[in-house]
């Protein structure tokens, strides 16, 4: 086994097949090196890793990452930090040392454009997104929208604009879908109910089914809030949902093939695997988000 700080991380597979696991920041060009270097190499989802067959894969695997540490990526780093010093960014969200860090208030915008910078990853511990040097000018690039995105977010911005909403019909509407949203419920055929042991997907993202009241929903209420859910399904009933956490979903498997028109129009279908890997950043990211309004920093 093997570990470097730069986030590499190479480990015998557990089981009966034989083969190791590689895991490492995403970079689109370090995964097609990988990808050349490892074809019988496959995503394993739930061990957000990398899984490569054979007995010897340990040692393969540690040789290309001597390769890939030594070349590579020690003279990005070195370039980025040259650039950085040329021209830093002055910021409250930024700091600089071993390599650069990011902390702002929770915000989903920072969440997306650092997801997009390569090698960029969250640390617990610090409460901060921790971004090397090689990554320099594409967080560069990013900055503008993410320090705008912090500053939106900072306690009293977000106060300001709350008050000046207060009162308008477009706050009213928000109010209103966030109380219906809290009550957790959402329109289902009552002859065609959705599974109570499996997450499934609906027009409002996964959740999991834990009830069925029974009670006929409202037309005035589905015209407002769930428009085109159970069109042509009949009569439609409430059931009541909790939303699925990122371990729940980790262990949910996929549809074998897209939703049918029927499903998608009764409002509830099997994930595909494309959804439920986006429904698992998400749940990720709202576990980071409420860990970090329990602490300080970004999420």
């Amino acid at each position: 086994m093997s570990r470097d700080p730069q986030g590499f991380d190479v480990r015998p597979a557990e089981g009966e097949t034989a083969g190791a696991t590689a895991s490492f920041p995403y970079d689109r060009m370090t995964v097609e090196r990988f990808r050349a270097a490892f074809p019988r190499a496959r995503w394993r989802d739930d061990l957000k890793a990398w899984f490569v067959p054979g007995s010897r894969a340990v040692k393969r695997l540690d040789r290309w990452l001597g390769r890939e540490l030594s070349g590579v990526l020690a003279y990005a780093d070195e370039r980025g930090r040259d650039a950085f010093q040329f021209e830093p960014i002055e910021s409250r969200y930024l700091r600089a040392g071993e390599d650069i860090e990011v902390r702002t208030p929770y915000s989903r915008t920072v969440i997306e454009e650092l997801r997009q910078v390569p090698w960029a990853a969250w640390d617990e511990a610090l409460k901060a997104w921790r971004v090397p040097y090689r990554s320099w000018h594409e967080l560069r690039q990013r900055w503008p929208a993410i320090e705008e995105a912090a500053e939106r977010n900072e306690p009293e911005a977000k106060r300001k604009r709350q008050e000046e909403r207060r009162g308008t019909a477009e706050h009213e509407e928000a109010k209103a879908k966030a109380n219906e949203r809290r009550r957790q419920r959402y329109p289902v055929p009552a002859d065609d109910l959705p599974p109570s042991d499996r997450i499934v997907m609906t027009a409002h993202g996964a959740v999991h089914f834990t009830d069925v009241t029974g009670e006929v929903a409202d037309a005035d209420i589905l015209q407002r809030f769930y428009p085109g859910v159970g069109d042509g399904m009949g009569t439609l009933v409430w059931g009541l949902w909790r939303k699925p956490s990122h371990a729940e979903l980790v262990a949910t498997w996929p549809a074998h093939w897209p939703p049918s028109g029927r499903e998608l129009a009764r409002g509830w279908w099997i994930p595909t695997l494309e959804e439920l890997r986006e429904e698992r950043r998400k749940a990720r990211s709202s576990e980071r988000a409420r860990a970090t309004r329990s602490g300080a920093g970004t999420g």
